[in-house]
């Protein structure tokens, strides 16, 4: 198994966010200023205290909230973000497919460039923002759990399988704590067929966070970080196993996602569960624009 503990006690509604000498935890999210960054610091607004990272500027930070600008892909940067936090939720990076060049410098150099900065800082733990693009090039009539062999469906995803085995290394060798989320989709909610199988509600999201971060005993564990999704293609019991109860679904919004939804027509992206990230070969989010169409090749 990918999970390295024996089961634990759940720790219930009774976790918080307190650390040694009774102060607040204080929580590193790197990419801070991106969508999930926004839903998350949203949902542990008065848990933590939390430092937010990124290379984009956040001007308004709230009461509980510091921010201090960092790249990822400079070590230095990481060096000084890391100090003296009590976790790290790691979502910084190019969240996309794209060039090699730049998912090589931000998920690849900068993933290392975090964990290494962990570790050299004494910081316990890291909750990876790994991908369900880890496994995207499984069919959409599987249903897998966190022991499958890792089949990315893009660069991006191949970045997020190299992430999981950093993880791995970092615990084996370091003594690290480390926590791989393959998060679906995080949105208020789901936006098409495919993320009705997918989607991840910002408070659930929360729940997964607040698991990785205080669950006792976490040495090395991938989950999927999904809501209760009728439709879904994942066994995500180890999640469950930590306690993970996710509170919300996609079945109430079925309707209406599949009354506007319009096929792609492409029997690639229909098949597998990475969709569009299977054939793109442009920069940005494949999800939000089709690429050009090209005949199936047979296997």
């Amino acid at each position: 198994m990918w999970g390295r503990e024996s089961p634990s006690p759940l720790a219930g509604e009774g976790w918080g966010g307190w650390g040694e000498g009774g102060h607040l935890k204080t929580i590193l999210i790197t990419g801070a200023a991106g969508d999930v960054g926004s839903h998350l610091r949203r949902e542990l607004a008065g848990r933590y205290a939390l430092r937010l990272s990124d290379i984009r500027r956040i001007t308004k930070p709230t009461q509980g909230e510091a921010y201090v600008r960092g790249d990822v892909a400079r070590l230095g940067d990481m060096l000084r973000v890391t100090k003296g936090v009590d976790a790290i939720v790691h979502l910084g990076g190019h969240s996309g497919e794209g060039p090699w060049k730049d998912i090589l410098r931000a998920n690849i150099v900068g993933c290392y460039n975090v964990f290494e900065a962990a570790r050299r800082n004494g910081v316990p733990r890291i909750l990876f923002a790994t991908s369900n693009h880890a496994t995207g090039f499984y069919q959409r009539d599987e249903r897998i759990d966190h022991r499958v062999y890792p089949k990315p469906d893009s660069r991006y995803g191949l970045s997020k399988v190299f992430g999981e085995q950093l993880g791995s290394l970092y615990s084996d060798r370091y003594g690290l704590q480390v926590f791989c989320m393959r998060i679906g989709n995080v949105n208020p909610a789901p936006v098409d067929k495919r993320r009705l199988s997918l989607w991840l509600s910002p408070r659930d999201l929360a729940q997964l966070v607040q698991i990785g971060i205080e669950h006792p005993g976490i040495r090395f564990e991938i989950v999927y970080g999904v809501s209760n999704n009728q439709r879904t293609w994942y066994d995500n019991s180890n999640a469950e196993r930590l306690g993970f109860r996710p509170q919300d679904g996609s079945e109430p919004f079925a309707a209406a996602v599949l009354a506007r939804e319009k096929s792609s027509n492409d029997p690639i992206a229909e098949t597998y569960q990475g969709g569009t990230f299977c054939r793109a070969e442009v920069g940005g989010d494949p999800a939000r624009s089709y690429p050009r169409r090209r005949k199936a090749s047979r296997r």
